[in-house]
């Protein structure tokens, strides 16, 4: 049950919603928002204590109504997750939604650390004994460990974990805010992450340890609409510029109106699309190298070849954008 990697990168742009919220279902079924996009329901942070078991019963209503909707085979019907608190939690959870694992891609999971790492695994593999398909999990790295003076031993231990379930990991993801949250940082609107040193070495970091093997998605921009000032969007098209050429692919949202965003920053540019597909489809005899076609680049085979398979499986996804800056 290893993951086809196109269904790696469709993850894309994840709208994260508090599991307690009784109108995603509706937000669906009205097409609100334009896909491709995925939809995370969060059972950990974005509900308080005291909330948790109305939260359950509400993600429980929630999937019973997406599953209505997707009988009637006229709606588009996001990729649904479960971030979860526990290990516990998870097994609790997959349990009361029998009736709906057929929606359910998989669960997230929160502050992954070398603690908590194998009692998820667990978990994880349990759900997945006798499911039909594949149940995954996309560990967030955002735990205090990774921030301290020991950060490339813990990163070289997560990889090893991660690595032992490389068949039912979707993504890796990273929790820019609670990072921030350890130093007491908070950006403002026209501040990207990576202009936070102690945060951008972090990234820097995780990019290097996983992104060869992985998709790794970029953390939150907390910013969204408001009223005709669009310095929001500014901010989060600069950042997604950075992501990209960083090596994140993919973004957590945090409303509706961040997705179209996320989603053209995914897209791909026509020249970078030409030049793809003629690296993978090349066929000189000798030469290894060569003009690309609005020939003002080189394009050389051995050296751009893993850019050029991801630049086309992008495409393939999410299309290629009319005009723009060649990434």
């Amino acid at each position: 049950m290893v993951a086809d990697i196109a269904e790696n990168y469709s993850v894309g742009a994840l709208l994260y919603a508090p599991a307690l919220h009784n109108g995603i279902a509706r937000l669906i079924e009205e097409g609100r928002v334009r896909p491709p996009f995925s939809i995370a329901l969060c059972l950990e942070d974005a509900i308080s204590d005291d909330a948790v078991a109305a939260a359950e019963t509400q993600l429980i209503g929630t999937f019973a109504e997406i599953s209505r909707i997707a009988a009637m085979k006229e709606h588009y019907i996001p990729r649904l997750f479960v971030r979860v608190r526990s290990a516990d939690q998870l097994l609790s959870v997959y349990d009361r939604l029998h009736d709906y694992r057929a929606l359910l891609c998989g669960f997230i999971i929160p502050k992954y650390a070398t603690d908590n790492a194998q009692r998820y695994h667990d978990a994880v593999r349990a759900v997945n004994i006798g499911s039909e398909k594949p149940v995954y999990m996309m560990p967030i790295l955002e735990s205090r460990e990774l921030i301290g003076s020991r950060r490339q031993a813990v990163l070289r231990e997560l990889s090893g974990m991660v690595d032992s379930m490389r068949d039912l990991v979707l993504n890796v993801r990273v929790g820019g805010n609670d990072f921030c949250n350890y130093f007491g940082l908070r950006r403002p609107v026209y501040c990207p992450i990576y202009e936070l040193s102690v945060i951008r070495s972090t990234l820097e970091d995780i990019l290097t340890v996983f992104s060869t093997d992985y998709v790794v998605s970029a953390p939150v921009w907390e910013y969204f609409a408001g009223g005709e000032d669009d310095a929001w969007l500014k901010g989060l098209r600069r950042e997604l510029l950075l992501d990209r050429l960083n090596g994140f692919i993919g973004k957590t949202a945090i409303h509706p109106t961040q997705i179209p965003a996320i989603v053209e920053s995914l897209q791909v540019d026509p020249k970078d699309y030409a030049d793809a597909v003629a690296i993978l489809d090349w066929d000189e005899k000798q030469l290894g190298v060569g003009k690309s076609a609005a020939s003002n680049r080189m394009n050389e085979v051995k050296c751009h070849r893993n850019w050029a398979e991801k630049t086309r499986m992008l495409a393939s996804i999410y299309g290629i954008r009319s005009g723009g800056e060649t990434l």
